[in-house]
């Protein structure tokens, strides 16, 4: 007993003290450089891409390239395969969007987006969330993996409960098949108002590797409103609680 107080002592302090942490140990999802793209006379890109994320088109000044972070699985082949490095690892965790639109980059028109996270919203103080998973274990693992020692959800106010009739917000994670639709719609009626909705990982907020299939499994969007999107497959520990907390400043509807 008292070697293991005297090796928890010599630990320290595990929680992680910088809020959203650069992910160090992975690629991340794609963004873009300022070097000039080959347009479509090279098409390496989109041409590797198993989502269909990225679209080449040439244009006046280069080339315009289209980058769907939510149907992005974060891969890394489009990264790998762009000889002119047009195409980096972005290591950031924070990017979380309220706008489905958001998720959609280019190397031409870049998007400044901003959600303060200081702003008193309706549940600024805390938030109670139940999980809802339709067929992504990964994500659910990185759910659970906000709770541990190092990110520490708790500390954020942000709670995970049992039942949708104490929730203030879904987080669903998975590609949302048929056969889980109406489970997840009675899942969200269940709720009091006012109440959210997360789409957690790529499955979610577009299919992934699984949308147009026989199981109609295209994300939570066609079945419920959604009020964030956290891109990644899966996405960081840090992302998850970044977009929890954003939409934690939300004001109500």
């Amino acid at each position: 007993m008292l070697r293991l107080l005297g090796f928890l002592l010599n630990q320290g302090v595990a929680t992680s003290r910088e809020y959203c942490a650069p992910s160090l140990d992975a690629t991340g999802l794609p963004a873009f450089s300022e070097e000039t793209c080959f347009g479509t006379a090279c098409g390496e890109c989109s041409a590797v891409c198993p989502t269909d994320a990225i679209a080449v088109a040439d244009c006046s000044n280069g080339a315009n390239i289209s980058l769907d972070l939510g149907s992005c699985i974060g891969c890394g082949m489009c990264i790998r395969s762009c000889t002119q490095g047009t195409l980096v690892g972005n290591q950031s965790t924070a990017i979380a969007k309220e706008s489905r639109s958001d998720l959609i980059i280019s190397n031409v028109e870049r998007k400044e987006t901003a959600s303060s996270l200081n702003k008193k919203g309706l549940f600024s103080k805390s938030i109670a969330c139940r999980v809802v998973s339709t067929g992504c274990s990964a994500c659910d693992l990185e759910i659970a993996a906000c709770g541990n020692a190092i990110f520490d959800m708790e500390r954020y106010g942000i709670h995970v409960v049992a039942s949708p009739r104490f929730a203030d917000v879904l987080l669903v994670t998975g590609p949302v098949p048929k056969a889980m639709h109406e489970a997840l719609k009675s899942c969200y009626d269940a709720m009091a108002e006012p109440r959210k909705v997360i789409a957690v990982g790529t499955c979610a907020i577009s299919g992934g590797l699984h949308k147009d299939g026989y199981s109609q499994a295209n994300g939570v969007e066609n079945v419920l409103p959604v009020d964030l999107y956290i891109p990644g497959c899966p996405p960081h520990p840090w992302s998850i609680i970044d977009g929890i907390r954003k939409v934690m400043s939300q004001e109500a509807q």
